[in-house]
C-alpha cells in the first residue's frame, strides 16, 4: 500500500514547501519516495531514476494534459501519441532545428536582446526580471510570429493569466476564469490572423506553420493556434524563469560569472547547471495507463502522477555534490544538455522532449552575452538577496542589479 506524506515533511501546498522546496525533496527522496496527496489527489514521485522512466515508459501517459492544458490551450503536441504526435512533432520541429534557429531567428532574437538591454544599462542598475526576462521571450516569440509590437501588451496580459492557470494548484476559481477569458481572447486574436497567413504568406512562424506539411498531412488552424498560445506562454514562462535564475547564480557566485565573461562558451555549461539545479519548471504530470509499480509502491491505472523535476535534478544519486552551483562540474556533459541525451531533466526526457529546447538555449546564450557585452560589472544590490517564489514554476520574483556599463 502506497504511503501518505510523513507529517514532518511540508507537502506541496504548504507555505513551508513554497519556501524551501529542496528540503522537502531531500526528504521525500529518503524517506517517501512515492506517496499520495490526498490534496493534489495525486501520487508523487521524487527520485531520478523514478521520474526518467515516468517520462520514457509508456504506462505514463500526457491524458492529464486533457483537464491540464487543453481547456486554455486546445489540443497541442504535447498531449498526442503515436502517428498521429510523430506526423505533428515533424512539422513542427524544423523550425526549432539549429539551421533555423542560427539563421532568421538569431537577427530577431538579437535585436530584442539589444533593445531591452539598451533602455537600462546606461542608468547602472536594473530590475532585470521586470526589465529584461519577463519581456524578451515573448517578445521574441510575437516577431517570430510576425504579430505587430503595438499589441505585445495584450499578448502579456493572456501570458499572465494562462501561466497563473496552469500553476493553479489549488484550484482558484477567479485565477481559472480569467485564464478561460484569455484562451477565448486569443483564440479571437489569432484564427484570423492565421487564416490570413494562408491568403497571403509571408516569411514568419505562422506561415511556415500554415505551408509545411508531412505525408500529405498539415495543421489545421487550430492546431496552430494552440501551438502557437503553447509557445508564447510556456515557452516564454520557461525562459524568463531560467534567465533570471541563471542571472541571480552568477551574481551569488562572482568568481563562477568572472569565468564566464572571460571565456563565453561557457554560457551553455551555466545554463545547463541553472535547469539542473533551479529548473525553471519544477514539477509536470502524468497519467498512468496501467497499473504501474514503482519506488516499492504501486501507482493504479488513470491515476494523475506528480513527478518533481526540481527534486529529480538534486539526487545524490546521480548528482555530485547535488545541492552545489558548479558550471564546472564534471559529471553533467553541456554539449549533450539541449537534446534528447541530456542528463538533467528540465526538458523531460523521451518522446516528449521539449522541442523548444534549442530556441531557449539561443535566447539565453544571446541575451547573457549582449548584457556582458554592455557591461563590465554586475552585481547584486546593497542589502538584496534574491529570493525564488513559486511552486509550479520558481525563480526569484525580483532580480535587483547594479551594473557598471562598458567603456
Amino acid at each position: 500500500m502506497t504511503q501518505s506524506l510523513p507529517e514532518h515533511i511540508p507537502g506541496i501546498l504548504t507555505p513551508a514547501f513554497e519556501s524551501d522546496p529542496y528540503r522537502s525533496y531531500a526528504l521525500m527522496r529518503e524517506e517517501a519516495p512515492l506517496y499520495y496527496d490526498d490534496q493534489l489527489q495525486a501520487y508523487v514521485i521524487s527520485r531520478y531514476s523514478d521520474v526518467a522512466r515516468a517520462f520514457k515508459d509508456p504506462a505514463f501517459t500526457n491524458r492529464n494534459y486533457e483537464w491540464q492544458l487543453e481547456p486554455v490551450h486546445g489540443r497541442t503536441i504535447v498531449q498526442m501519441d503515436g502517428r498521429e504526435h510523430a506526423t505533428k512533432r515533424a512539422i513542427v520541429a524544423p523550425c526549432f532545428r539549429p539551421k533555423a534557429i542560427l539563421g532568421k531567428l538569431t537577427a530577431i532574437i538579437e535585436g530584442n536582446a539589444v533593445r531591452l538591454v539598451d533602455e537600462f544599462v546606461g542608468r547602472g542598475s536594473c530590475e532585470f526580471s521586470a526589465e529584461f526576462s519577463r519581456l524578451y521571450p515573448i517578445n521574441v516569440t510575437a516577431d517570430m510570429m510576425g504579430l505587430p509590437v503595438e499589441d505585445l501588451e495584450t499578448f502579456r496580459g493572456w501570458y499572465s493569466a494562462i501561466i497563473d492557470f496552469l500553476g493553479n494548484l489549488t484550484q482558484d476559481e477567479a485565477v481559472t476564469q480569467a485564464g478561460l477569458r484569455a484562451r477565448d481572447e486569443m483564440a479571437k486574436y489569432m484564427l484570423p490572423v492565421i487564416a490570413e497567413r494562408r491568403r497571403n504568406p509571408g516569411d514568419d512562424l505562422l506561415s511556415t506553420l500554415c505551408a509545411a506539411e508531412v505525408d500529405g498531412v498539415q495543421m489545421s488552424d487550430e492546431e496552430i493556434k494552440s501551438f502557437a498560445s503553447l509557445l508564447l506562454t510556456a515557452g516564454g514562462e520557461t525562459t524568463d524563469k531560467v534567465l533570471t535564475s541563471l542571472l541571480a547564480k552568477l551574481v551569488e557566485h562572482p568568481d563562477q560569472l568572472a569565468d564566464v565573461r572571460r571565456g563565453r562558451s561557457l554560457i551553455p555549461a551555466a545554463l545547463a547547471e541553472t535547469l539542473r539545479v533551479a529548473p525553471p519548471l519544477h514539477m509536470v504530470m502524468r497519467q498512468t495507463a496501467v497499473d504501474v509499480e514503482i519506488a516499492d509502491g504501486a501507482i493504479p491505472a488513470g491515476s494523475t502522477v506528480v513527478c518533481l523535476i526540481a527534486s529529480a535534478n538534486r539526487d545524490p544519486a546521480v548528482f555530485s555534490n547535488p545541492d552545489h552551483f558548479d558550471i564546472h562540474r564534471t559529471d553533467v556533459d553541456a554539449s549533450r544538455e539541449f537534446s534528447g541525451a541530456s542528463k538533467q531533466l528540465a526538458f523531460v526526457h523521451g518522446r516528449h522532449f521539449c522541442v523548444g529546447s534549442l530556441l531557449a538555449k539561443q535566447e539565453v546564450e544571446v541575451g547573457l552575452n549582449v548584457l556582458l557585452d554592455r557591461t563590465s560589472d554586475i552585481r547584486l544590490q546593497a542589502g538584496f538577496v534574491p529570493v525564488e517564489e513559486g511552486v509550479f514554476t520558481r525563480a526569484p520574483r525580483k532580480l535587483l542589479l547594479d551594473l557598471t556599463p562598458a567603456p
